[in-house]
């Protein structure tokens, strides 16, 4: 093997020595050997032992065809350039390997699981793969099932279509763990953590299921399970970074114990620095409190090690937005909608900028495409995830003078979490909006009784009170019989306190307001009792909006980093 006559000669040879060194981790000695230049008289010399009588092939002493060994190499040139983090001569490598040899499933494999191209590219691929040529027709069914099963991740889950010449394949775990991976990129996660809870009973360990399953773990909430598992991992695989992954998500989960998630899943990266989604998790990390340079420092590497995703693209964009710099936020947005035009997540986003930008029609637009999108899923949207969603539609309905659209996707909001003081607010501001004052009042206070710092409902409830008694009545007014039903009065004597006491009162109340107003200035309840006694061009509803400005700023705000 050292012979380098014998490397260039044979490219099996060469094939096993480049392999020993990328094993050793001498990356460039590995890649010097599988570029080294061929002899000038390398085909005479074929020529010669294709004219021996005992060796017809080359190869055939290996019992491997020559585009096999060509196609190995091709895979392990690949590897390599991975190692030395070269990504572009890495894709192009395990390409040519596969159309070399379309049997290379491990190519296949590397490219979409390492998320090395999008999804129109990974069409393409496949299209131009010349499967008639190597296989055939039932052989070219199998593959060409096997290689679209793995490329429908963000594709509406469905049942399996098994080709009829390999029936049986329902129960493979490779494809069970395809479809759980699309229930959980489609945020079916009860479902995702049945279909991988399967294949964890039948194979504990398997490597494309165990990141699917920690992920659908932490997203279910269920710590004690994860930290069953990942203490499992650590002791049976302490070199596989999956096992740091799956300690890194537990202390992410648990709360407040960030920095001990970021030094395992630190380590994870160190096993491996292709593993992208430790990168999203570290960056998870920083997000959670806030350092925004940081996180989007490790999402910036998750997007180089991920083309193909459009997750770290998504991430940064939150990032920008949180910081206030839409401009930047639209653009990695808008290169998220390219990878994933089909997913409801970076539509939200994209209507959540437009909403910043004060464009309400198109961010309407956006977040009804994300619920069309959402309800294909399934008919119904039952995922609190979805919540922030129905809430912005609300909010954008109310912009818009939808003010019964905008109540009633506020109520679906409540349904899926019932206890979110946001949503009471909103709802009491519409109500305020409509002149429901009675209403408003009723909703800040719910929202105040679930958080008592709510700003925003503290001053919208002092206004509506002061409004609620600019239109009320006296307590002893024209409908005295209602006022006054408690009291045990005949019929005789509530005729005569109406008519006694209700025209003086009538006119002491209003004198009463009006020397009130005079002194105190406030605007807002002359215009109500100007428009008691007289027709205004302006409805309550607009002078309402002019003069809660400001205070409208302050719950949109609340509202967006809470949809992030």
């Amino acid at each position: 093997m050292r012979n380098p006559m014998t490397n260039k000669l044979y490219e099996a040879c060469r094939y096993l020595a480049a392999r020993c060194h990328y094993a050793a981790k001498e990356h460039q000695q590995a890649l010097d050997i599988l570029d080294m230049e061929e002899p000038i008289n390398k085909r005479l010399f074929e020529k010669y032992l294709k004219d021996e009588s005992g060796l017809k092939d080359s190869s055939s002493g290996w019992e491997m065809s020559q585009s096999s060994i060509k196609s190995s190499i091709c895979l392990l040139r690949g590897k390599i350039y991975d190692a030395l983090d070269n990504r572009t001569l890495a894709t192009y490598s395990y390409k040519e390997a596969l159309k070399l040899d379309v049997y290379c499933f491990e190519a296949f494999d590397l490219l979409t699981s390492h998320h090395m191209l999008t999804a129109q590219e990974e069409k393409e691929l496949l299209e131009s793969l010349p499967l008639g040529k190597q296989c055939t027709e039932e052989e070219q069914e199998l593959l060409h099932f096997l290689f679209e099963n793995k490329l429908k991740k963000y594709n509406k889950p469905s049942e399996t279509i098994i080709p009829e010449s390999v029936d049986g394949l329902q129960d493979n775990l490779d494809v069970v763990v395809s479809l759980a991976e699309r229930h959980y990129y489609n945020c079916d996660f009860k479902m995702c953590y049945k279909l991988t809870s399967v294949v964890m009973e039948k194979d504990p360990f398997h490597a494309n299921c165990l990141p699917v399953h920690i992920g659908t773990l932490v997203e279910l909430n269920k710590a004690n399970e994860l930290f069953y598992l990942s203490h499992k991992l650590v002791d049976l695989y302490p070199n596989n970074p999956v096992s740091w992954f799956a300690v890194g998500c537990y202390y992410l989960m648990v709360g407040h114990k960030n920095e001990h998630a970021r030094r395992y899943l630190s380590k994870a990266t160190t096993l491996e620095r292709t593993y992208g989604p430790a990168w999203i998790a570290y960056g998870h990390s920083f997000a959670v409190e806030s350092e925004h340079d940081q996180a989007m420092a490790a999402y910036f590497t998750a997007a180089q090690l991920m083309k193909g995703c459009h997750l770290p693209m998504l991430y940064i964009g939150l990032e920008y937005g949180l910081t206030n710099n839409s401009k930047l936020a639209e653009r990695f947005f808008s290169q998220a909608l390219s990878i994933a035009p089909e997913d409801p997540f970076v539509m939200h986003e994209v209507g959540v900028v437009a909403f910043q930008n004060g464009d309400w029609k198109t961010a309407e637009k956006w977040f009804l495409d994300a619920l069309e999108k959402i309800k294909a899923i399934g008919n119904e949207v039952t995922v609190d995830k979805w919540e922030p969603l129905l809430n912005n539609l609300g909010h954008v309905c109310r912009k818009l003078k939808k003010y019964e659209e905008a109540l009633e996707y506020h109520r679906q909001a409540l349904v899926l979490i019932p206890q979110n003081a946001s949503t009471y607010s909103a709802i009491g501001y519409i109500h305020s909006l409509m002149g429901n004052f009675e209403s408003a009042i009723d909703y800040f206070h719910t929202a105040l009784g679930l958080r008592r710092d709510d700003t925003f409902s503290v001053t919208m409830l002092g206004h509506c009170i002061e409004m609620y008694i600019g239109d009320s009545e006296a307590y002893i007014g024209t409908e005295i019989k209602d006022k006054l039903r408690c009291y045990d009065f005949d019929v005789h004597t509530m005729k005569t306190l109406k008519n006694i006491i209700s025209p003086p009162w009538d006119f002491r109340e209003f004198d009463i307001e009006r020397q009130t107003l005079d002194e105190s200035g406030i605007v807002t309840l002359e215009t109500s009792n100007q428009r008691k006694t007289a027709d205004t061009t302006r409805p309550l509803e607009e002078t309402f909006e002019i003069e809660m400005n400001e205070s409208d700023m302050m719950l949109e705000t609340s509202m967006s980093d809470h949809s992030s």
